[in-house]
This record gives structure tokens, C-alpha cells and sequence, in this order.
């Protein structure tokens, strides 16, 4: 129970939220309660906490318990060994981290064979002891020849080096040896020695190619404070050390740091001091420099990729959120250059009406021959938009397909879509499930449509990290990515629902308390026994029981039902509180279907006086709110409240750009460094953070977010290497 309080005060004072709040949560995921249910239904008892938060909260409890755990075990383990202290249990309990744990425990810990464990072997231990004791008058040298050994080991013995003790120069030495380690493991040294480090410590890094252009370049001389580094460089320095263009050091402040050692360990000026001071000097050289190298390294490493996956994670949301295209047929175009480029025509319904190949780019330029056929399969198809793949090839594609839509008699839009993912789809075993009979080629450009009539539907398909929303996703640990990512997946989903009845099994395992399986099993029962007409159905599919129906009932839809309430975001255990509250104002549930009905409701809703409503109907205030919010608008899409898709019909070619334009971009992605924005030319341009906002920044993802549609100028134009830099500074 007191190890459950600790880390509830921990976490409460961390997300700066109560500590009851914290309690009860933890209660919930206990239970076993998925965190877009506790996110949604649970809010009376969280007290209103995000998604986000519980994530987070979730994250840190797996952190804080496995951190007890391993405490438990290091005391167990050092009291077995006999040596268990007040002063060492103080410490651990005192540990906020697993690194101090690991420090704490370092001198107990068995130790492969070192300088110090053969000393120790040979019986020098009690002369290390004489030597930090520093009291002793009899000179060390006499006192070092009772340890020598030689005379008395026998023939075999004498030739074991790590068992020989030959002079009282070997003696001394070895008894320094032990020494050596015992500052090296000292727990209190090792902490302030990461602080100075942390507070003056220089990562400066030097080119070892310095001849050869690279993405490195501003790193070939380079140095920053440690506590000064964004994790963005951060990363960028691990992976140019790894691709071995960069060499890394981590600069000390050396002096301030023998000193500190010296000054707790040297009692005065006694015949040990200068065999202390290098003995000092020796355990940090050898012994403390590099691990603690390497623990700092390691250190900021796992901060920076924390960052990137959380940047990852706040960029992939907006991104599957954005506003399908309802009710568009949708032809998706598949740049390339010389296989072609791959087209695929879908109705408003996501169905596959025709593909082709069409080669308008290099070397073929068969421009009017594309052009015919591209035409021919819009008018056939009555063709809305083109979605085109931001790949290769992708500009002159664009330029291609304006150039076609002038020469149209309807009105027909393009729009450039991220086909990050695309390739991983298309030869992954679900799209061969989805299209045997379509070669792999052609299932991009069938994906790339999909993802502009309906973005959640297929990015969910692709494996979160595909997505390509962030920065150095290939260098952080793949399985946190995945991890936080899916959290990504599961909010948006969640927080839109889904249709039962239209929905993949892909889309279906994101719901809550749902996983491939059930996914499947839903699909079935579909199959086998037509559309659901109501939520509590879901009974009856094999392996979805009470729990898991709990979990997932109010994020499922059912348009055309039985009951209206199931196109809404109200769970069946609110049901009767909905229809109460209908009752209340003077509609049925059955009103809502029916236009005019709903906005009388929508306006007579507005008027309910939450607290008293809520005492009455005998419900929290905040699912009362959610209640309401749901009843006056049942149905409908939060995507739709979400940044609309630029649509285009001219291209704007790199030539075109001049300094001082203002055009209109989409936010393609946000790092810690700024907002790179497509504004129509082949290259994303970059708004630098300091150029997002006419007073300070700290974090981009606070001024923009993936999808945003941003006015921006052009302030910078490198033709060489095809960069553009933005402005989003108010003139």
C-alpha cells in the first residue's frame, strides 16, 4: 500500500494532477480497462483526464512499479550478501530512477574477473583498507612486504600470475587496484560526477571524412553544451558517429571533478596522498570516464527518442484525422518514371471501379497518349478528384495531370496525398487478401485514393511507423515506437468510431477492448449473418464477451439501426439516461432521425441547466455534457471540424517562386525545429521555429499541426538544392 501511495504522489506531482485522480485511475487500468474507454466513459472518476494523459500516466506507472521491483531486488540481494545498510535502504527508497538503482548496486554486484577481484583474490584487501584508512605511521613499504606471497605458493601456484604476489611494489599496487574500483563504484561520486557533467559537460563532435559532402556537414566542427542539445541533434550526431562521419566526444571539466573525489577522500598530507591522488586519477581514466561516457550518451539518447516518438505520435493524429472526401469517386495516380505511372479508379464507397498504367513521364512521354486514356476513364466513371502520390516523379506527374484538367469540360480537382506506407500495403499480406487479382504495382494507387476519400480507413492498415510524420523514426527503439504509435492509432479511431458494418478487420482491431481476432470474428459473423441492427449483437460473436463488449460497445456505430442512439457516442450503459433526458425536453430517441425534429433538440438541449439535470437523471455533469453533445448531434464526424484538404487545379512550379510571395501550404510534418509545408512545389518548404510566430516559440507542435493549411512567405530560395525557407510571421 505504501509503495502504491509513493508512486501515485509521484506521478500526481510529474503530470501536475491530484494524487486521487491518479488512484483511481490506476484502479481502472487495473481492472483491465482500455484507455479510450477510461478516456470517454470514466471521466466522473479520472476527473476529466485526456487520452494523452492517461497514456502517459499508464507509461509512467509501468515505469515507477518495474523501478520498485527492481529496488526489491537489489536490497534482497545485498542483504543475502550480508552487507544491507539504514544508509543503503535510504538511498534506494530515495531513487527516482533505475540508473541510480543500478549505481547503488554496482560495489555489491558479482564482477567479472578485474585488476581489483585478482588483488583481492590474492589476499591484498586488508592492505587497501590500511591505505584508506590513512593513519597508519609505519612506513607502506614494510608494511606491504608481510603481504608478499611468492615463498610460500607451491611450484604450480607460482606460475599463476593473478595468484602471485613477488614484491611490495605488486602489493601496493594491487591493494590501489582495489581502491581504483571502490571509487569507481561509489554511488554518491558517480552521482555528482553526471551533474557536472549534465551542468558543464561539451558534446563536441569533428568530421572523419572532412573532404566528403554530406547531411552531416554542420556537425563536421562542432560543439554544444549537454544540457544545451535538442534531441533532434541529438540524433543527427548518433547517426552520422554511426554511419562513421562524425567521430563524438564528450568534453569534462576533469579538474573540478579529481578534485571533488580528492577533497572527500584525502584526510590531509600523509605518506598516501600522492599514491591516492593517482590512484583517483587512474579510476577515472579507466574506469569511471568511460562508463560514465557511456551512460550520458545513453541518456540523452533515450530523452531525444523519447521526443521523437512523442513529435511522431503528435503528428500521425492530425494526419489520421483528416476530413474524409465523402461521397467523391476518387482516381488515384502512382507517380513513377520509367515502369510507369499506376492508376485505380474508386467509387464514392471505396470500391475499385478500373486500373491502368499511363507512362506521361520519362523516358516513354507518351503525354497524349496518357491523356487520352486518363480522360476517357474520368468521363467513364464520372471522376471528381485525382489523388496523387507525393513519391517519385511526383511534380512532373502534377504538372502532367493540370495540364489535362484544363483541357476538361467538368470541373475536376487535384490534391497531393502522402504515400509514405504505400509500398509497405501494397505487398503486405493483407492487400493481397483485399486484391489477389491485382498485380502489387497497382494496389499503391489504390491506396493512395483511399487515403484521400478516407485517410483513418486506410492508414490503419499500414504499420504505424510507415506513416512518416516524424523525425529519425528509423534510429529511435522501434519497440516504443510501435508502442506509442498504436496508442495514436487507438485514440483516433476511438475518438471517430467506427461503422461496424462497412469496416476491415484493420480498422476494427483499434476499437477498444478488440483485437485481430474478435476483429475477425466480426467480419465473419458479418458475412454469415448480414449487418448488425444493434450494438448488443456483438454478444453473440465468438470470443467478444461482457468485458470486451463493455470496452468497445460505445465506439461502435450502426447507421440504420434499431435504435438511433447507436450512430452516436453514447454508451448502452447511458441509454437510459439519454432517453430520460429526451423525455425530459419532450422528444423520443426516434426524433433524431428526423431533420427538423433534431433541430428543435439541438436548440431545446441547449438550455438544460447541467447541474440540476444531472442530480435528477442521477449522472456525472461531464457524461451528462457528453450525453448532450452527442444527442445534438448524432452522427456526426469530428474529422469534419478538421483542416480540409487543398485542392488544386494549377501547379506551381519551382521557377515560379520569388522572394516575398505569400502562398497557401498543407503542414506535411513537425519536428522540434519547425513546420515543413508543401506549397505546391517538389520540395516541402521549411518554416524554421523562429520563423512560426512574430513572438517566442518553445515547441512548433504548439503553433502548428500536420494538416494545418498555414498562409506562408517565401523568405529564402536555394535553386541548387531546391530548398525554399517560409515565414509565418505577421507582417
Amino acid at each position: 500500500m505504501e509503495e502504491q501511495n509513493r508512486i501515485a504522489q509521484m506521478i500526481a506531482q510529474e503530470l501536475n494532477i491530484r494524487e486521487g485522480q491518479v488512484q483511481k485511475t490506476v484502479a481502472l487500468i487495473d481492472e483491465g480497462n482500455t484507455i479510450p474507454f477510461i478516456a470517454r466513459y470514466r471521466k466522473e472518476v479520472t476527473g476529466g483526464l485526456s487520452d494523452e494523459t492517461l497514456r502517459t500516466l499508464g507509461e509512467r506507472l509501468t515505469y515507477l512499479r518495474n523501478l520498485e521491483a527492481r529496488k526489491q531486488e537489489v536490497k534482497t540481494s545485498i542483504e543475502n550478501q550480508g552487507k544491507l545498510t539504514e544508509e543503503i535502504v535510504k538511498s534506494l527508497e530515495e531513487a527516482t530512477t533505475l540508473a541510480e538503482v543500478e549505481d547503488i548496486y554496482r560495489p555489491y554486484k558479482q564482477k567479472k574477473k578485474t585488476r581489483a577481484t585478482v588483488a583481492k583474490a590474492k589476499g591484498l584487501e586488508p592492505l587497501a583498507n590500511i591505505i584508506l584508512e590513512q593513519t597508519e605511521k609505519t612506513p607502506i613499504t614494510e608494511i606491504a612486504e608481510q603481504y608478499i606471497n611468492i615463498n610460500s605458493l607451491s611450484e604450480e601456484d607460482k606460475k599463476n600470475k593473478d595468484k602471485v604476489v613477488a614484491t611490495v611494489e605488486d602489493a601496493i599496487q594491487g591493494a590501489l587496484d582495489i581502491i581504483a574500483e571502490i571509487i569507481s563504484d561509489n554511488p554518491k561520486y558517480r552521482k555528482q560526477i553526471k551533474r557536472i557533467c549534465y551542468r558543464e559537460g561539451i558534446i563536441s563532435t569533428k568530421a572523419t571524412k572532412p573532404e566528403e559532402k554530406t547531411a552531416y556537414q554542420m556537425y563536421y566542427d562542432f560543439n554544444e553544451k549537454v544540457n544545451h542539445l535538442p534531441s533532434h541533434r541529438i540524433l543527427a550526431i548518433n547517426r552520422g558517429e554511426k554511419e562513421e562521419y562524425l567521430k563524438v566526444k564528450l568534453e569534462k571539466p576533469e579538474d573540478k571533478i579529481l578534485d571533488f573525489i580528492a577533497r572527500d577522500m584525502i584526510k590531509g598530507n600523509t605518506q598516501f596522498t600522492a599514491m591516492l591522488q593517482t590512484t583517483i586519477e587512474d579510476s577515472w581514466k579507466r574506469l569511471i570516464e568511460p562508463s560514465i561516457d557511456r551512460e550520458i550518451r545513453s541518456d540523452l539518447t533515450e530523452k531525444a527518442e523519447e521526443q521523437a516518438i512523442k513529435v511522431f505520435g503528435k503528428n500521425a493524429k492530425p494526419l489520421l484525422l483528416a476530413p474524409p472526401l465523402k461521397g467523391m469517386t476518387v482516381m488515384g495516380f502512382d507517380p513513377a518514371y520509367r515502369t510507369g505511372c499506376k492508376i485505380a479508379v474508386i467509387d464514392e464507397t471505396g470500391k475499385l471501379l478500373a486500373t491502368t498504367t499511363v507512362y506521361p513521364t520519362e523516358p516513354q512521354n507518351d503525354i497524349e497518349g496518357a491523356k487520352k486514356e486518363l480522360k476517357q476513364l474520368i468521363q467513364k466513371w464520372n471522376v471528381d478528384i485525382i489523388a496523387i502520390g507525393n513519391g517519385t516523379a511526383s511534380r512532373e506527374s502534377e504538372s502532367f495531370v493540370s495540364d489535362m484538367l484544363k483541357e476538361l469540360d467538368k470541373k475536376v480537382y487535384y490534391a497531393i496525398v502522402s504515400e509514405a506506407g504505400a509500398s509497405v500495403y501494397s505487398a503486405s499480406k493483407l492487400a493481397t487478401e483485399e486484391y489477389p487479382d491485382i498485380n502489387v504495382s497497382l494496389r499503391g494507387a489504390i491506396s493512395i485514393a483511399r487515403r484521400l476519400q478516407d485517410p483513418l480507413a486506410e492508414l490503419v492498415k499500414i504499420d504505424p511507423k510507415a506513416i512518416g510524420v516524424g523525425q529519425y523514426q528509423h534510429d529511435v527503439d522501434q519497440n516504443k515506437l510501435t508502442e506509442s504509435l498504436t496508442g495514436v492509432v487507438e485514440d483516433a479511431v476511438n475518438e471517430v468510431g467506427v461503422d461496424v458494418n462497412t469496416a476491415t478487420p484493420s480498422l476494427l482491431s483499434y476499437v477498444a477492448g478488440i483485437n485481430k481476432t474478435i476483429a475477425n470474428n466480426i467480419v465473419k459473423y458479418r458475412d454469415e449473418n448480414g449487418k448488425l441492427k444493434e450494438r448488443k449483437e456483438l454478444l453473440k460473436v465468438a470470443k467478444l464477451g461482457k468485458a470486451a463488449f463493455e470496452q468497445c460497445a460505445g465506439f461502435i456505430r450502426i447507421p440504420g439501426g434499431s435504435n438511433p442512439l447507436e450512430i452516436t457516442a453514447v454508451h448502452p450503459e447511458s441509454y437510459e439516461i439519454a432517453e430520460n433526458l429526451l423525455k425530459q425536453i419532450g422528444y423520443d430517441k426516434k426524433d433524431l432521425l428526423d431533420k427538423d425534429k433534431l433541430k428543435e433538440i439541438k436548440e431545446k438541449l441547449a438550455t438544460v441547466k447541467i447541474p440540476e439535470t444531472a442530480s435528477k437523471l442521477n449522472v456525472g455533469e461531464m457524461t451528462l455534457k457528453d450525453i448532450i453533445e452527442e444527442l445534438s448531434k448524432p452522427g456526426r464526424d469530428p474529422r469534419d471540424e478538421m483542416p480540409k484538404q487543398i485542392l488544386r487545379a494549377d501547379v506551381l512550379k519551382f521557377e515560379d517562386l520569388k522572394e516575398g510571395m505569400v502562398l497557401t501550404g498543407t503542414v506535411r510534418n513537425v519536428t522540434d525545429f519547425g513546420a515543413f509545408v508543401d506549397i505546391g512545389v517538389k520540395h516541402d518548404g521549411l518554416v524554421h521555429i523562429s520563423q512560426l510566430s512574430n513572438s517566442f516559440v518553445k515547441n512548433p507542435s504548439n503553433v502548428v499541426s500536420v494538416g494545418d493549411i498555414v498562409k506562408v512567405k517565401v523568405i529564402g530560395i536555394d535553386s541548387e538544392r531546391q530548398k525554399v525557407q517560409l515565414s509565418m510571421k505577421k507582417v
